[in-house]
């Protein structure tokens, strides 16, 4: 201890572990590479302390830069903001201080020059310009790499960046940069580099800490993310012992068993649910970056544009935001290098002359689904159609067959760009198809709408958590399989006599017609080697199965032998000498303890080459010569009317199917109506719209029969009204062009069509409200219920 004694010393420099390379070593004990018994307890205690300050200081700074990003760039929009200026003031003030506490000298000397800076704009003897900004921001991110210098090796780095800490000090002249004077400052601006250390630059930032700490703590408190890995893990191991013991409950006659088992799945299930919320992290997170990072490449492109977010608190498994961050960041340098228009080109084309970029998060079927989209120059088809002839992607026979869908999606092929020039942001064709490779690479789907001359969207879809996810369970060749339900879209069983028929061959490729769309058809058997001599594995006798799924654009049928249930699985990784196999994304322990693979959707399609655009292309070519003329189709829902009649309605007017037990429907004066999600839902019957006008008005006051069946009832929304119409019976949802049409034979009928070589009642949705008086008597309703179809 004496080399401790002897001098006094600030309570900075009295025990600085990590001040220079000879105390560097502190540090290096911490990580088990001196005996750590050769120190005393003194020295222990103060090393540990230490150690949990140093943690604690790059822990709130990483926060605090983060926020100064967003607030430098939302005052160089405001300069005026008197309290956006002092927080950001505060912050490095408060890290300046702190660092000089802990002795990182080279740190603090950047954050002394940016806070002289500060100090000038916050009493208003200098104001915030886009020079000075670039300044300010540059320190952030050179105050950044210093922590992160800490973090890895204790010292705060070799460098201490005299240039920028010249160009802060020069942005202190009332002559710098653009003319941003408010009045003359006539103070000479400190020292960038103070020779001595001050305790009352401290002293301020202290009380700021402590408050902040007493205020957080009755509500927060920090949990490493291994610890939370490691909870997660063992609540997976619960939902496994948990399905192990209700799969033993549910075959042994044993209530008490029955109901602990019972009991359990309760709270296994609430436990899950709960640990999940900890790992789930608001999108906000990772889209805080994005206006500096938006205000950077518009400066370096010479354009302005604004950002705007929607949904920024919709939240996500910890692991899928680590995923996205990096995709989502290309995507909006993209947008703004190659979508948004220089200002003069805006101005020329009618627009404004900042450009908008919208980042949109919403949850859906199960799904998040993020948009960003701009109000740019759009993407030519004709365009990246040529380039890709260019450059051999594609024929020029199969580039004048290719939707334009199919046209833009070239983009997110390797080494694929339209860019005139190759920027420091984009160009180089290395962009797009890494965006979609990572997305699919945790069950994910990227889309892409464009508009020329309006702009362009892109769609990204990704799953809620890759932990723990429901999934269909299906067996093949006396194993079991396990598929994502999030690439699900339907079940489709075909008996053995209507699959001789119903499955046809196409060149040798195995095809079903599914509602007038040509499903190709993967038998799982024959993919993975499960069946001998490479047969299907099944009989003429046999029933089939199909798995209809969606893998990128594609949808193709799965055959399995069969479908067992849907249930939720715990994800387990593959070892890695499986990992090479794209057929399988992960392994899961079944409830009776044994191991069931889990299927890459997107890797057996592109195994089975379902998603090979040459044999999509040549399928579609040789089975239908009216491929081309499918834009002009209308999808309609078909329903039984009166008698052996046939009914339909666009299917894009209508919201949701639903049943409704007939006790939950009440009358209103003369009128059936439900509660339907918290609002009153008018009901209107369609037969008794389509009765003679001397019989309606006996039926509209007949109550539904207690005893009869469920009613099947179409939610529908039209001109802000929702209503359910009842009907018979529903058959089937339908793609038909509907050319011969003949006019209608009664009220509440637009014209007869030919849907499925059957004549066909089109409704009129307005003529059928105005019969059934919904208007006139459930208009005070409208907006009440104007949410039903949502």
């Amino acid at each position: 201890m004496e080399s401790y004694r002897g001098e006094h010393r600030s309570s900075r420099d009295s025990f600085s572990p990590w001040k220079d390379k000879e105390n560097n070593e502190n540090w290096r004990i911490e990580r088990g590479q001196f005996p750590w018994q050769s120190f005393s307890a003194w020295e222990k205690q103060a090393i540990m302390s230490q150690s949990e300050i140093v943690k604690e200081f790059l822990i709130e700074s990483y926060e605090n830069l983060d926020r100064l990003d967003r607030d430098l760039v939302n005052l160089e929009k405001n300069p005026k903001d008197p309290e956006a200026m002092a927080g950001v003031f505060r912050t490095i003030h408060t890290i300046k201080g702190t660092c000089g506490f802990l002795g990182f000298r080279k740190l603090e000397k950047v954050a002394h020059a940016g806070e002289n800076l500060l100090t000038l704009l916050r009493d208003s003897k200098l104001t915030l310009n886009p020079e000075r900004t670039t300044a300010l921001l540059g320190m952030v991110d050179a105050i950044r790499q210093m922590l992160k210098e800490i973090e890895s090796t204790g010292q705060d780095g070799e460098i201490d960046y005299p240039e920028l800490r010249e160009r802060l000090t020069r942005l202190q002249s009332s002559s710098a940069g653009d003319s941003g004077v408010v009045a003359d400052s006539g103070v000479q601006p400190s020292s960038p580099v103070p020779p001595e250390y001050k305790a009352v630059d401290v002293l301020p930032a202290q009380p700021i800490l402590e408050a902040k700490g007493r205020d957080a703590a009755p509500e927060t408190i920090r949990v490493g993310v291994n610890l939370l890995d490691k909870l997660m893990i063992l609540v997976g191991e619960l939902v496994l012992a948990r399905n192990q013991l209700l799969q033993i409950s549910n075959t042994v006659e044993d209530t008490g068993l029955q109901a602990v088992s019972q009991r359990m799945n309760l709270i296994a299930t609430e436990l899950q649910e709960e640990v999940m919320k900890t790992r789930m992290q608001p999108i906000g997170n990772i889209w805080a970056q994005f206006p500096r990072t938006v205000r950077d490449v518009a400066l370096g492109c010479g354009k302005e544009v604004e950002i705007e977010m929607e949904g920024k608190e919709t939240e996500l498994d910890k692991t899928i935001i680590e995923a996205i961050k990096d995709p989502l960041t290309h995507l909006v340098r993209n947008s703004v290098d190659h979508g948004i228009e220089l200002p003069e080109v805006r101005l020329q084309a009618g627009k404004a002359r900042t450009g908008r970029l919208i980042l949109r998060a919403f949850h859906e079927g199960g799904q998040v689904n993020i948009e960003i989209g701009d109000d740019g120059a759009g993407l030519s088809a004709d365009r990246i159609r040529k380039k890709a002839v260019e450059r051999g992607v594609v024929t020029p026979e199969q580039a004048t067959r290719m939707s334009e869908r199919e046209i833009f999606n070239l983009i997110f092929l390797p080494g694929f760009s339209t860019a005139e020039k190759v920027t420091n942001v984009s160009g180089r064709g290395v962009g797009m198809d890494v965006v979609k490779t990572n997305v699919e690479k945790i069950g994910g789907l990227v889309d892409l709408q464009s508009t020329l001359g309006r702009g362009t969207t892109v769609l990204v879809k990704i799953p809620l958590t890759l932990a723990i996810i429901p999934a269909l369970v299906v067996t093949c060749a006396g194993e079991r399989y396990a598929i994502p339900q999030v690439n699900l879209l339907e079940l489709v069983r075909l008996e053995a006599e209507e699959a001789s028929t119903a499955i046809e061959m196409v060149h040798g490729v195995p095809v079903y017609r599914l509602r007038g769309r040509l499903l190709p058809l993967v038998y799982l058997s024959k993919e993975l080697k499960l069946a001998a001599n490479g047969d299907h594995g099944r009989t003429n006798d046999d029933a089939v199965n199909i798995v209809v799924l969606q893998a990128d654009d594609r949808q193709f049928g799965l055959v399995v032998d069969k479908i067992n249930d849907t249930e939720e699985i715990v994800v387990k990784p593959l070892r890695k000498q499986l990992k090479t196999v794209k057929t399988f994304a992960g392994s899961s322990i079944m409830g009776d303890g044994k191991v069931a693979l889990i299927l890459d959707v997107l890797g057996l399609a592109q195994r089975a080459s379902v998603v090979s655009e040459a044999r999509e292309r040549s399928v579609a070519e040789k089975a239908s010569e009216s491929a081309a003329s499918t834009a002009d189709k209308q999808t309609f829902l078909l329903f039984a009317g009166l008698g052996d009649s046939r009914m339909a309605i666009p299917l894009s007017t209508l919201a949701r199917l639903e049943e409704f037990p007939v006790s939950q429907v009440e009358m209103s004066g003369t009128e059936w109506v439900t509660q339907y999600r918290g609002q009153i839902l008018p009901l209107v019957r369609l037969a008794v719209v389509l009765e003679e006008r001397r019989h309606r008005l006996h039926s509209l006051q007949a109550p539904p029969v207690a005893d009869s069946g469920p009613l099947q009832v179409l939610v529908m929304h039209h001109d802000g009204l929702s209503f359910g119409l009842v009907v018979e019976r529903i058959l089937d949802i339908v793609e038909a062009r509907a050319d011969v049409k003949s006019k209608a034979t009664r009220p509440a009928v637009l014209y007869s069509v030919v849907i499925g070589e059957r004549v066909t009642e089109l409704l009129d949705i307005p003529a059928i409200l105005e019969i059934a008086g919904v208007n006139k008597d459930y208009s005070g309703l409208a907006a009440k219920s104007a949410g039903v179809a949502n």
